[in-house]
């Protein structure tokens, strides 16, 4: 009689865990950025959520789906440019699931499939530009990157939404070329400067010119003025040519005046 009452004594308590199991198996809450595709018998039966959700015990299995923008490196891809040079670039990818049930149906996992995706197609774009579209086409050649992933992946439920190159890493001696490149440019607009001054000043040289020639008084009101800027200068001795010019007029004025 006590072992018959013990028996019966814990067969409530193990109902009670068996029905707690069951209960917590069946009852999910998803957040706000996941959902739940439920598949009964191994078929899709489709994606449920966010809130609270009931499953069928040991007949309905879940698996979680997060809608959150994922952030991903690329990892360094060799890279050899259209006109043949070697470089090492990386990359970000962003992009979020839209469609729940293709992310899992579709494909096994769609994180791996989107990296490798991303990589195989940041060797191919780069490889098709020169060195120097890489360089200065930065953004044309991220919206061509995200415009490829995305047709790829638009199948698996999973939309990309940008792709950024983040850094290009070139060869030393690449770097050296690139910088004589560079200090000759400088030194070519530098030249072009000084020329078109050059030519600038020439100009307003020969406008004065032809000012001065039209009235000679003006040659000898710019003599009398250098005189004067001399003047100023601490200088103990100054010798200074006398413009014939100016001799001859005041040498005309004192016969006149005779």
């Amino acid at each position: 009689m006590p072992g018959g009452l013990i028996s019966l004594g814990i067969f409530p308590i193990v109902f009670l865990v068996v029905l707690l199991y069951i209960l917590a198996s069946a009852i999910r809450v998803l957040k706000e950025y996941e959902r739940a595709v439920i598949f009964r018998l191994g078929r899709l039966v489709g994606g449920k959520g966010p809130g609270l959700i009931l499953l069928i015990p040991f007949i309905d299995q879940m698996v979680r789906v997060s809608l959150r923008i994922v952030a991903m490196d690329v990892p360094t891809q060799d890279v050899i440019t259209k006109d043949n040079v070697s470089v090492k670039v990386n990359a970000v990818i962003y992009f979020r699931v839209v469609n729940p049930e293709s992310a899992i149906v579709e494909v096994e996992d769609f994180l791996y499939a989107t990296s490798q995706i991303a990589q195989t197609t940041l060797r191919s774009v780069l490889g098709q530009s020169d060195l120097d579209e890489l360089l200065a086409e930065r953004e044309e050649i991220n919206r061509k990157l995200q415009r490829i992933i995305d047709d790829h992946t638009d199948p698996w439920g999973v939309k990309v939404t940008v792709v950024e190159v983040k850094h290009v890493d070139l060869p030393v001696e690449m770097q050296r070329a690139m910088a004589r490149q560079a200090e000759a440019e400088r030194e070519k607009r530098a030249k072009i400067i000084h020329a078109e001054g050059e030519l600038q000043a020439s100009e307003k040289l020969s406008q004065a010119a032809r000012i001065m020639a039209a009235e000679p008084i003006t040659i000898q009101l710019r003599y009398l003025q250098t005189l004067t800027e001399i003047g100023t200068e601490k200088n103990s001795t100054i010798i200074f040519p006398l413009p014939i010019d100016l001799i001859a007029s005041l040498t005309n004025r004192r016969a006149e005046s005779s």
